[in-house]
């Protein structure tokens, strides 16, 4: 080709690639366009997506919880292939921003699809969840997640609202090693002493719980958990 037809060429290809540039559509550099990888499937304002039966609430969980958990996917402490793309190149001052806002957010909770199951299998959640079950050194729900199931700041996530299939993934994922945090894994230990019927009466019992009239979470330093945990400092009497 020519030296002149090549620079001509050249100088075309230039020019249609600024004008393309120009005409494609702007994209705002705000918070809500940033979280529209996360909004897809947790909801606008992080309410979960109900119908779902698996994408969780994010909306009013402390900051701290929020954070952690994307810490821990981006990490691989935590395993879901989407997640862990999602957050691979974000910033920790990134993720703490993410996770203020929704932590912020407060939006009314809907509920979720629960499998039929049956009376003695919800009775037998709810003993776990209020009360645990000390001969097999199973702490109760609420002795770390507080009275009313919705949380303690700075780092324990409310466990109302939350869908069926979810819980029971969750704790089945701590079980198979595919979710984990910084050490001591508390959650890990208790999912470990828990059999496949108490996943699913836990799990139950949660997914049906009444909501409180307060959901937001306790004030720290309200609840001293049962055993050592990494997230918490490793608080805890150990036993």
């Amino acid at each position: 080709m020519p030296i002149g037809a090549a620079v001509l060429l050249a100088a075309t290809m230039l020019f249609a690639t600024a004008a393309n540039a120009a005409d494609a559509p702007k994209i705002s550099d705000t918070l809500q366009q940033r979280i529209v990888a996360c909004t897809t499937c947790h909801g606008v304002h992080g309410e979960g997506t109900p119908g779902s039966g698996y994408f969780p609430r994010l909306a009013g969980k402390p900051a701290a919880y929020l954070a952690r958990q994307m810490q821990d996917f981006q990490n691989g402490l935590r395993k879901y292939a989407p997640m862990e793309y999602t957050v691979r190149q974000l910033s920790p001052a990134y993720m703490q921003e993410i996770a203020e806002y929704f932590a912020a957010q407060q939006v009314p909770y809907s509920r979720s699809p629960l499998p039929p199951v049956s009376a003695a299998t919800l009775q037998r959640g709810e003993q776990l969840v209020s009360k645990g079950d000390p001969a097999r050194k199973i702490p109760a729900c609420a002795s770390c997640h507080g009275s009313q199931l919705t949380g303690v700041q700075p780092s324990t996530p409310g466990l109302v609202g939350l869908p069926y299939d979810y819980l029971s993934a969750q704790l089945g994922s701590w079980r198979t090693h595919t979710r984990g945090t910084v050490a001591p894994d508390c959650m890990a230990v208790i999912a470990n002493r828990l059999g496949d019927s108490d996943i699913t009466a836990v799990a139950a019992a949660l997914a049906s719980r009444q909501l409180p009239d307060d959901t937001h979470a306790q004030a720290a330093g309200s609840v001293t958990p049962p055993l050592p945990c990494g997230v918490l400092g490793a608080t805890g009497d150990g036993t």
